[in-house]
């Protein structure tokens, strides 16, 4: 199976809405436009940012497929529906889910049920063995309520060579060093937390799949690759610039920070699911505060 290149900037798509709710696909493509034409390195369809859980089954496949056809194979597309704490569920979404057009697939601890270590590795094994497409695990414990060790993490990438990634979002710098010292020599590890991307590609990490990548997909991109080059200082420079956004953008959730953000910028409506809201006033008016300094 061919290992998909996750280095660089990976940007982790919203989806956007019209006032009445439905998807607004004329601003998707021009969200597409302006990350192609920005340098994303690769893009993920259908994870959180995208508000996945509040989408039908059958919009995530329009989505899907229209991200697929927009490309045309210009980057690389990773799919993040995958995900879910019902095991059997997902397999037989593989074994029959048209993924034709998609490089990887990104699939995140299960969630609610608690799994034990043994059994988000079982879990991880299923998924390994039903992908027809290259599997990018996803460790988030803050969304999960579970952390998956780095010992399970290493062990599922030992044992099943189509698994070749794992964005991690736990914030454990020693638990994701340890990832990075044992892990076999196709697996990358990928940041999932725009905040410490910086740290972590010094640590070895091969960039990060990121939400701020959304407005800022050309200078949060530079910071990436000027810091995977060595020139940490210029990478210093371009962190230091996002530090207030970074918190801003999750103060009152995700993709709601974002979303005021690409709002602002003119790119899409200001508008999510329940049970997610727009920002509060103060937040909004921050981030825009923020926004025109980040531009300057």
């Amino acid at each position: 199976m061919e290992h998909v290149n996750l280095k660089g900037l990976g940007t982790a798509l919203i989806t956007p809405f019209q006032v009445n709710g439905e998807i607004d696909f004329p601003a998707l493509s021009r969200l597409l436009d302006y990350q192609l034409q920005n340098g994303a390195d690769y893009l993920v369809v259908l994870g959180t940012t995208a508000e996945t859980p509040t989408l039908t089954v059958s919009e995530q496949k329009e989505v899907t497929s229209f991200v697929i056809e927009k490309v045309d194979k210009r980057v690389p597309i990773v799919l993040g529906c995958l995900s879910g704490n019902n095991t059997r569920a997902i397999v037989e979404r593989l074994k029959t889910e048209d993924l034709k057009g998609v490089d990887a697939i990104l699939s995140a601890v299960p969630y609610y049920n608690k799994p034990s270590q043994e059994g988000i590795y079982q879990h991880f094994k299923a998924i390994a063995q039903a992908s027809p497409a290259p599997v990018v695990l996803y460790n988030v414990p803050g969304r999960t309520v579970v952390n998956m060790t780095a010992e399970t993490t290493l062990r599922i990438a030992h044992d099943f060579n189509n698994v070749i990634a794992i964005k991690e979002a736990s914030g454990n710098l020693a638990q994701i060093s340890m990832i990075i010292k044992y892990k076999p020599n196709y697996f990358q590890v990928t940041s999932g937390d725009d905040a410490i991307t910086l740290p972590l590609i010094s640590l070895g990490a091969v960039g990060v799949i990121s939400v701020i990548g959304n407005a800022f997909p050309k200078e949060f991109g530079q910071m990436v690759h000027s810091a995977l080059s060595g020139d940490y200082a210029t990478a210093l420079v371009l962190h230091q610039k996002f530090l207030e956004l970074y918190e801003l953008l999750f103060a009152d959730g995700s993709p709601t920070g974002i979303k005021s953000a690409l709002n602002l910028m003119g790119y899409i409506e200001n508008e999510l699911r329940l049970p997610l809201v727009p920002a509060r006033i103060a937040t909004y008016e921050k981030i825009r505060s923020v926004l025109q300094e980040v531009k300057r």
